[in-house]
């Protein structure tokens, strides 16, 4: 499978759309949990670094996994695992994140970071 890698401005317009690039790149069956991380983790950059915040999507795979990953420029806002509490009405993405993830975890890069998902193929 050749990669997906798409650049654009973290605003809420733009959750529909990436989860559309996800289902027509990795097919129907295969994209469920991979169109929830990448709104989940655009979720996080708009929430926590503001509307209009550049990020780059790329979606890799292999035989028996993808790879979601979301690059935005702020190496500061370190995404952290929290438990939501029954009448919180935010603090879950990283939960549901976690939970459909094989594993997950942060990358600091030169201009940034980069939050990365491994999902099982379906």
């Amino acid at each position: 499978m050749n990669g997906l890698t798409i650049r654009l401005l973290a605003v809420p317009q733009a959750a529909p759309l990436l989860r559309h690039a996800v289902r027509e790149h990795l097919g129907v069956g295969a994209s469920p949990d991979a169109e929830l991380c990448v709104s989940e983790l655009l979720a996080n950059v708009i929430t926590h670094l503001g509307e209009g915040t550049p990020v780059t999507l790329r979606i890799t795979g292999r035989a028996t996994r993808t790879r979601v990953e979301l690059t935005d420029p702020d190496p500061r806002a370190w995404p952290v695992l929290r438990q939501a509490g029954g009448d919180d009405e935010s603090g879950r993405g990283l939960a549901l994140l976690d939970a459909v993830a094989s594993r997950w975890g942060v990358r600091r890069e030169a201009t940034g970071k980069t939050v990365w998902a491994e999902l099982p193929h379906p």
